[in-house]
């Protein structure tokens, strides 16, 4: 028998898509287990269980952020107090932004993050938070008007590149690293149509792309031409200005190369 009732041809014990033989078929079947009350709540913390709660998480997070428009999602430590520059950087990024009609994303926390969420809500622009659980971290700042949580990074990841035309990269940490490298990756390998990526404070940044451009493409590990992903500068306003213009670029390219080939597919069908 299945594990629905239903008998099967064959030796094993079928579980849905799930084949057992031997000492892997259960005792009990499904239906059984759920309708045990006596039975530990352990399964509330298995992994077909966790996927059910990853599922939701895709579903709120793509039906909080659906119609948010046009957005760039900016990235920057959590540790940055408001009194040091890159908060003021990062609050001029964020106003800028908002001042162009752009929906600003961050990951909802302190430091850069609030401080682009400030930046874009005092300028009367949509600031989204996107929340993750973490044990040492301050929960959503104030300046979000649109928040989400997440329990799980990848899905967290999913929304800020889905619903951002381009990113913002402000000095950050291991988590700041994170979500440039995925970016760049995805960008790279094409899983993605290629989007803008500015990386603000020349200091701070110069030293990681010097040794990607003489030690990584040096040995082969990278191309020299993947480093033209990014773009390094030091003045807000010229980040926003090359996350918006080179955007647009790329947007009409990709407009011109499907219109491309509509039309090639048209003359094929039309030649056979």
């Amino acid at each position: 028998m299945s594990d629905d009732g239903v008998p099967q041809a064959g030796t094993g014990y079928r579980k849905g898509p799930v084949l057992l033989r031997g000492e892997q078929i259960p005792q009990q079947t499904t239906d059984q287990r759920l309708l045990d009350t006596a039975g530990s709540a352990d399964w509330v913390h298995s992994d077909p269980w966790r996927v059910m709660r990853i599922q939701s998480e895709f579903v709120e997070g793509f039906g909080a952020l659906a119609e948010v428009g046009p957005a760039v999602s900016v990235f920057g430590s959590a540790r940055t107090s408001p009194d040091h520059p890159d908060y003021a950087l990062a609050e001029q990024v964020g106003r800028l932004l908002a001042e162009r009609d752009l929906a600003v994303i961050t990951g909802g926390g302190p430091g850069i993050m609030e401080a682009a969420n400030k930046g874009a809500n005092e300028a009367g622009g949509l600031s989204i938070g996107l929340g993750i659980e973490l044990p040492f971290e301050q929960g959503m700042n104030k300046y979000v008007n649109l928040g989400v949580n997440f329990r799980y990074f990848f899905a967290r990841k999913t929304m800020f590149v889905k619903y951002a035309q381009g990113f913002v990269v402000l000095p950050g940490g291991f988590g700041t690293f994170d979500e440039l490298f995925e970016a760049l990756t995805l960008v790279q390998t094409h899983k993605v149509t290629e989007f803008p990526i500015a990386l603000v404070d020349t200091e701070y940044w110069q030293g990681l792309l010097d040794w990607a451009r003489t030690t990584v493409a040096g040995r082969g590990m990278i191309s020299a031409h993947d480093l033209d992903l990014l773009y390094l500068c030091d003045d807000p306003a010229e980040a926003v200005e090359y996350v918006c213009e080179r955007g647009a670029e790329l947007r009409a390219e990709e407009r011109e190369s499907v219109e491309e080939t509509a039309a090639a597919q048209q003359r094929a069908a039309g030649d056979r």
